[in-house]
């Protein structure tokens, strides 16, 4: 772990600048997550005290030490006792983290956290068509055939559905679009665990997961994004649905 510079400390204080009277703890994090993810500052570089940190931002120390600490709970730093804190990762590392974070301490909309996904999944549908990646396609096979397998478990059946989803954004190759879509799916799981709730509506996921599959075998990046709005469509009304508590 390289020690900390002093001159760095001269730098991150004015890249944060005071806060507006009155800031709770989350604004705090949030300066030090723009920071963070600003690309400027390497893995392993020792914070400024908290002290020097609340004087710079103008606030109690209190608030400084409740931010970073929420701040290590999402591993974005690692606090250590009596030597500092340290940033953990580089920008693009800590990008999913600081994401979550983000959504999870802003209002939370259900709808337009589907209507996001929808996106982000059928942009991925659409690029896995025009990937070449024969591993991918077996992957996607084996959790089209477990879902095929348990259309009597449910829950079963969920986490084969999931399966699916994590291997097509794999062959999409674009791990931020993945990073994105794990991100938005993970404040949606209170929901999308419930979203099956029949045998008929099994049924109908999995003849959609089949459409996505063969449209992505045959390389037909405009056929698999309609077969993805389609099932994204029905998805999102049954989570929609379970969210106001009706159960189909």
């Amino acid at each position: 772990m390289p020690a900390y510079p002093e001159d760095r400390s001269v730098d991150i204080s004015a890249a944060l600048g005071a806060l507006p009277s009155g800031t709770p703890v989350s604004e705090v994090a949030r300066r030090l997550l723009d920071l963070f993810t600003s690309g400027d500052l390497e893995p392993g570089t020792r914070l400024p005290p908290e002290r020097q940190l609340a004087a710079t931002l103008e606030v109690g120390r209190s608030a400084v030490r409740e931010a970073l600490a929420a701040l290590e709970i999402l591993g974005i730093v690692d606090v250590r006792p009596g030597s500092g804190t340290y940033l953990r990762g580089t920008a693009s590392e800590l990008l999913p983290q600081t994401l979550r974070w983000g959504l999870l301490i802003g209002q939370r909309n259900t709808q337009e956290l589907l209507e996001i996904r929808s996106g982000l999944e059928i942009y991925i549908a659409r690029l896995a068509a025009l990937r070449d990646d024969s591993a991918g396609q077996s992957r996607l096979d084996r959790a089209l055939e477990r879902m095929r397998d348990s259309l009597g478990n449910l829950r079963v059946f969920a986490k084969a559905d999931s399966e699916f989803h994590d291997a097509l954004a794999s062959i999409s190759g674009n791990e931020l679009l993945s990073d994105l879509l794990n991100v938005v799916r993970s404040l949606l799981q209170v929901y999308a665990d419930r979203a099956v709730q029949s045998a008929d509506a099994a049924e109908t996921a999995f003849a959609q997961h089949e459409a996505i599959s063969a449209a992505v075998r045959a390389c037909d990046s405009d056929a698999a994004a309609s077969a993805m709005a389609v099932h994204m469509a029905t998805a999102s009304a049954r989570i929609s649905g379970t969210e106001s508590g009706v159960f189909e």
